[in-house]
């Protein structure tokens, strides 16, 4: 900026256009303190860009331009281009022409700080200390520095002069603003209360929005808080009742125990709901364990009770499997099979958890090692099954419609429902999934559910061995020679067949035949110890899967193999803090609860404790188990917490094979 002493920017003067008085000068020093002389209204100048100089070079003014004048922040009117003073403590800026006001970005803020800040800079460095006459001086015009804001480049060809400056009187009264002096003038002859309405009107227009919203709604929360609802009459009458302490004659002195009564579901034999402690846990398992019998939604559909207990004593098993998983039934038979408030809890916390690991789409994830989306799926919605939640009731029915569609627009036109399963998680996920469907349609008996339950079983029965066994691929996908077959998925695919057979879809009988041509290949002598594969020697875990599928396939008690192998896995195998297993222990517990008796007795005594004491109870993964076992560990957190609430559902989600259940 070249000439700071007038009102120009750069080499550009303040001209006029049209018609004005003959008494305004073209040029005016800003440090005059006359006052400005009387214009006419629509007759005053307009910032005009200059003329084109001799050397091509143009200087012009574009809204949002900033500059520094005289001490004046300036920037060009997007209306008219009229210089624009700003008041950078409002972020603002009026034109003294057409009277626009503006609101600065914050860009331009912090370009008009920065000018500001460079003005200042220059001041202080121009002035020695203590020059007071520097500053007061109404003549001279700040001094120009070679800091000062670019300028356009001089031209080598010569360019128009600029007119010389007028001097100002001395010690001439300082001057107001054109702006001021004619609002003076509009406002001259107005009363008081027009005076108070212009500067309301004034005050609203230049206030940010936002701060007349705060005000507007601060006054409206003040008088609603001041008003007062007139008090309602109570139509009520208080009793007041006084008990008196005097014992008379006759009177019965009743002492009132803290017992059982209030306790739905059975404590366990080792807490005392007399002491303090023991008291304040069952309460707070039977809080948890009675919200997973809650829904409100299918109260009204709930068929009666009366003929629930029909179907439960009548002979079909897959009436029995469906019946009892009333809420109301459960609660019977966990105290009839053997289960506490505790094992109830921590299956309805276990829920709570899973729940809260499904994603947005339906499925669940493995956090081991492994890798099968659809796997977790299945697993996870296993125990919500078991628990009497369909897509239809119960609290968790959201959960389990997402689950099951999420396997169903997975599913392919085959069967297949191992979708992203890798290595040798394949033919689990399927035998998982197919569980989960079969249970699903034999719940809920609606016919969506048929066809896929049934695509899935074929897919089973299409993928055994000529061995009888199944593997981590079906039959058609890997070599002649390597088609040999393991108890472990052996296991699975049999439970999804026996899943099938009681929701009645159909099997074939020589898939059944096969199976068990394989558990003779890999039993002992005696047929009371299965092996993982032939020529392995026997394990407890792939005994327990054995006993169970022989189970599946017909035996009995009378079998003495199943006698020897129960009793081999009691004696030896009993389940306990320090050995953690929840396959095996899934796999036993549901065959000793088949057998039920003194073994079911005692095997659930260690089984139950261990798993509830086992459940995390605090933090993110509370209700959850830890991964403790190598194979849980590879499954992770999501599948062994499954397993681990499936095995304490087993009071009423596996249907007892030899002994009907009398609920009188």
């Amino acid at each position: 900026m070249h000439q700071t002493g007038y009102g120009v920017v750069g080499d550009r003067p303040l001209r006029k256009t049209g018609r004005s008085r003959a008494a305004v000068p073209t040029f005016l020093s800003i440090h005059s303190e006359e006052p400005l002389p009387e214009v006419a209204v629509g007759s005053v100048g307009t910032f005009l860009r200059s003329d084109r100089p001799a050397g091509g070079t143009s200087v012009t003014v574009e809204p949002g331009e900033i500059w520094f004048d005289g001490g004046t922040l300036l920037c060009g009117c997007p209306d008219c281009r009229a210089p624009m003073s700003i008041r950078l403590w409002l972020a603002v800026a009026d034109c003294w022409q057409c009277e626009t006001s503006i609101e600065l970005t914050e860009e331009q803020e912090r370009q008009a700080r920065r000018l500001l800040q460079q003005h200042q800079m220059l001041e202080s460095a121009a002035l020695p200390p203590g020059s007071a006459a520097a500053v007061e001086s109404p003549v001279a015009g700040p001094a120009p520095s070679a800091k000062s804001l670019p300028v356009p480049a001089a031209s080598a060809e010569p360019v128009t002069p600029r007119p010389p400056s007028l001097p100002s009187p001395p010690r001439a009264r300082r001057r107001r603003a054109a702006a001021a002096t004619d609002a003076h003038h509009r406002l001259r002859p107005h009363t008081a209360s027009a005076l108070a309405t212009a500067w309301l009107s004034e005050l609203f227009t230049e206030l940010p929005s936002w701060l007349v919203s705060l005000v507007f709604h601060l006054i409206v929360l003040t008088i609603l808080g001041l008003l007062t609802l007139g008090e309602i009459e109570d139509r009520m009458i208080t009793l007041s009742t006084i008990v008196s302490r005097n014992v008379r004659p006759g009177a019965i002195d009743v002492s009132l125990s803290q017992d059982a009564a209030q306790f739905q579901l059975p404590p366990p034999t080792d807490h005392d709901v007399n002491n303090p402690a023991d008291r304040k846990i069952l309460l707070r398992a039977e809080q948890d364990a009675r919200q997973l019998r809650l829904d409100s939604a299918a109260t009204e559909t709930q068929v009666p009770l009366e003929q629930v207990r029909q179907r439960v004593q009548g002979s079909r098993k897959s009436r029995l499997a469906l019946a009892s998983r009333d809420p109301r039934i459960r609660v019977q038979m966990i105290r009839q099979e053997g289960g506490t408030s505790l094992t109830e809890a921590a299956v309805a916390r276990a829920l709570h958890w899973l729940s809260r690991q499904q994603r947005r789409d339906g499925r669940w994830k493995l956090d081991g090692g492994a890798k099968s989306d659809a796997a977790a799926t299945s697993l996870a919605l296993m125990p919500f099954l078991g628990a009497g939640q369909t897509p239809d009731a119960g609290v968790y029915k959201h959960v389990v419609a997402r689950g099951l569609g999420w396997l169903l627009d997975s599913q392919k036109n085959d069967g297949d429902l191992r979708v992203d399963s890798s290595g040798n998680t394949g033919m689990y996920a399927q035998g998982q999934c197919a569980i989960v469907l079969c249970e699903a349609f034999l719940m809920t008996g609606s016919e969506s559910l048929r066809v896929p339950a049934q695509k899935s079983i074929d897919f089973i029965v299409a993928a055994q061995f000529p061995d009888g066994g199944w593997r981590y691929r079906p039959n058609g996908e890997i070599p002649r020679s390597a088609r040999r077959g393991d108890t472990s998925v052996v296991g699975w695919q049999m439970m999804a067949l026996q899943s099938a057979r009681a929701a009645g879809l159909e099997v074939p009988g020589e898939t059944l035949e096969l199976a068990g041509q394989y558990l003779d290949g890999v039993a002992s002598r005696d047929r009371s110890q299965y092996a993982y594969q032939r020529g392995n020697s026997p394990t407890p875990v792939m005994t327990a899967e054995a006993l169970l599928c022989r189970m599946y396939l017909g035996w009995s008690l009378a079998e003495p193999g199943l006698r020897q192998g129960f009793d081999y896995l009691l004696e030896k195998h009993l389940p306990a803090a320090n050995r953690p297993n929840v396959y095996y222990w899934y796999y036993a517990t549901q065959a000793l609860h088949q057998a039920g008796g003194s073994r079911w007795d005692r095997w659930n005594k260690h089984m139950r404790d261990v798993l509830v004491q086992a459940q995390v109870s605090r933090g993110t993964h509370a209700g959850s188990w830890n991964p403790g076992h190598q194979h849980s560990r590879t499954g992770g957190r999501v599948y062994t917490t499954a397993l681990a609430t499936c095995t304490l559902e087993v009071y009423y989600r596996h249907l007892p094979i030899f002994r009907q259940i009398k609920l009188d």
